[in-house]
């Protein structure tokens, strides 16, 4: 492992410690009892040098008993401390825990819509579930066991030291033999463990996409092909998994093995000194308990480290998102209008996405304040972007977009988001009650807002046919109501939201003939006095709207209003008999 990488996991540690800096009155009074717990404990060893050394040869009861009195004394304390030091050890580290799955969530919120498109579900969900877990698991165990052990170990080596000086040096090439050996099973553990950790990031995404495809798999009846690709991720994993638990527990054993040659030398040459009276028994005795809980400790502080350093390969994945720079964020001193009246203004805007050409092409469109304008074209040319740049989800490579004649770059985003509706045509729904679904849109709304929305957007007749009227909870994505049902949902929630602009993503391409007339009776309540954009699929919707934008390889192809566009016969006139012709198809007779 190189010393950069060394140098970034380092980084990556202390960076993960840094949650429980809120907290170090608490994490102070855990190391303050550990040393006392600590003092304790090795105490004992001089109650038995003393028991060897002077009560044994004196036969002395009284001094016994008061030994073996002070020893429970001890012992009662030590156990009352551990009780403390677990109480807060458990706060420290749910409180720390909490605090980075905060972060966590508002720093994917910042993140946007961009993250979203270029990252797969199944990836962030590995990372708030897997990598998340490996934090707390440094919280909760290796943290307190680091404290406690270091401790402990700096401690027993200085009582050795004082015991014994010669004999304490047998420690130092102790450990040198391991790492004459070690540090090539230590490289080889440390890259067998990022392939671990990638592998493990592999198989859950791939687990997520299983799942989430299982209807279209059955349907396909291509279960063995799913099963098969899904096999090879956890045949990576497990292959990799068990390479690298090999490898560390070769280099554990590496590194017993060395102490306990290091036994068998403070056995030899401390019966030497027992012997020549350097040493008394009792000394002895001592030490050699000393050494072993010594060495024991430091052998688990190193093994802890080698873990540790294979958690912060996990860790590293959330170091690595939360140091992903928003690509939108608001200004150093963003603008806050009085009043949004909904003028909006694109000039001369030009688009890419990252893997893509240019979308939008030196757009230019003026929209005053309650307009309707339609985005009409095929597939691809740019129409969901223009709402998607009118979000600020993304900004654009080139010129600018203004409402009331401010830059979208200019105005705080909260306001920009609170003065816009989104209707799209995939709705999601919350797994709870069509009461809170609607709240949504206004979360401070009373129940009887709610209910006006609802009647509003031509919602309120089926929901009081539900099983619990308001109250009945709708199942994940509100997988119990229709498409329409949804859309009304969404149309009322946005109806409590009540935004000055209105952005309409084809919010009725997927509906049936009666649910479409369903959803543009609500449509037409919600979109009364607002500002609005919509990508149209159907030319009926969008036949009454102000402007009508003709988009063709990401420019304005042909603008107007549907009869100056039908009457110059261009693409617009084209698409609207293509479309005529395909509903003639659909409604011919079948047989003969």
């Amino acid at each position: 492992m190189s010393k950069s990488e060394n140098a970034h996991l380092f980084k990556v540690y202390i960076w993960a410690l840094s949650f429980i800096k809120p907290y170090r009155l608490p994490f102070g009074l855990i190391v303050l009892s550990s040393i006392f717990i600590t003092a304790i404990e090795l105490v004992i060893p001089k109650f038995i040098q003393f028991f060897i050394d002077v009560i044994v040869p004196k036969n002395n009861i009284t001094l016994f008993f008061s030994l073996l009195g002070c020893t429970v004394v001890l012992l009662f304390i030590m156990l009352y401390l551990s009780t403390v030091r677990n109480k807060l050890q458990h706060q420290v580290q749910e409180k720390a825990a909490r605090d980075l799955h905060y972060s966590i969530f508002q720093h994917l919120r910042k993140l946007g819509f961009s993250y979203f498109e270029k990252h797969p579900v199944g990836e962030t969900l590995s990372l708030m579930n897997t990598e998340v877990t490996a934090v707390q698991e440094l919280y909760r165990r290796y943290l307190p066991f680091m404290v406690q052990e270091i401790i402990f170990s700096v401690i027993a080596l200085f009582i050795l030291f004082s015991l014994n000086v010669k004999l304490a040096l047998i420690i130092i090439p102790s450990f040198l033999l391991y790492y004459l050996v070690g540090p090539k099973f230590e490289r080889k553990a440390s890259i067998l463990s990022k392939e671990f950790s990638t592998n493990r990031i592999g198989r859950n995404k791939k687990i997520y996409e299983s799942i989430s495809a299982l209807i279209e798999v059955r349907s396909y009846n291509s279960e063995d092909w799913e099963n098969n690709r899904l096999n090879e991720k956890i045949n990576m994993y497990n292959k990799s998994m068990i390479k690298a638990f090999f490898y560390a527990y070769v280099r554990g054993t590496i590194r017993r093995l060395s102490y306990y040659v290091g036994a068998m030398a403070i056995l030899f040459y401390g019966s030497i000194l027992v012997r020549s009276g350097t040493l008394s028994v009792g000394e002895f005795s001592a030490f050699m308990i000393y050494y072993f809980t010594a060495m024991h400790r430091l052998t688990s502080v190193v093994t802890s480290l080698t873990e540790q350093r294979v958690l912060m390969y996990q860790i590293d994945k959330i170091y690595q998102f939360i140091n992903i720079m928003p690509e939108i964020k608001d200004s150093d001193s963003p603008l806050i209008l009085t009043n949004i009246k909904g003028d909006v203004n694109f000039k001369n805007v030009h688009f890419q996405y990252p893997t893509t050409g240019k979308v939008i092409k030196g757009f230019n469109l003026s929209a005053k304040a309650g307009q309707r304008i339609a985005f009409v074209g095929t597939s691809g040319n740019g129409k969901s972007t223009l709402l998607k740049l009118m979000g600020r989800f993304y900004d654009p490579n080139e010129g600018e977009i203004l409402i009331d004649n401010v830059s979208l770059k200019d105005m705080k985003l909260s306001q920009l988001r609170d003065s816009i509706g989104y209707v799209f045509q995939e709705v999601y729904l919350f797994a709870t009650t069509v009461r809170e679904n609607i709240r949504f849109g206004n979360p401070g709304a009373t129940d009887e807002q709610i209910f006006e929305s609802a009647k509003a957007a031509y919602a309120h007749d089926f929901i009081m046919e539900l099983e619990d009227g308001y109250d009945t909870l709708i199942g994940e994505r509100g997988v119990k109501l229709s498409g329409g049902q949804k859309q009304r949902i969404s149309i009322a929630r946005m109806l409590l939201k009540n935004p000055t602009i209105i952005l309409l993503d084809e919010a009725t391409s997927a509906l049936d003939n009666i649910s479409e007339i369903e959803v543009q009776n609500a449509l037409t309540t919600l979109l009364k006095g607002k500002t609005t954009f919509t990508v149209a699929h159907r030319i009926t919707t969008i036949q009454d709207y102000d402007q009508i934008i003709v988009l063709n390889q990401g420019k304005v192809a042909e603008k107007g209003t549907y009869d100056e566009l039908m009457d110059k016969e261009g693409i617009f006139y084209r698409l609207c008999k293509g479309q005529q012709k395909e509903l003639n198809n659909q409604s011919l007779p079948v047989g003969g």
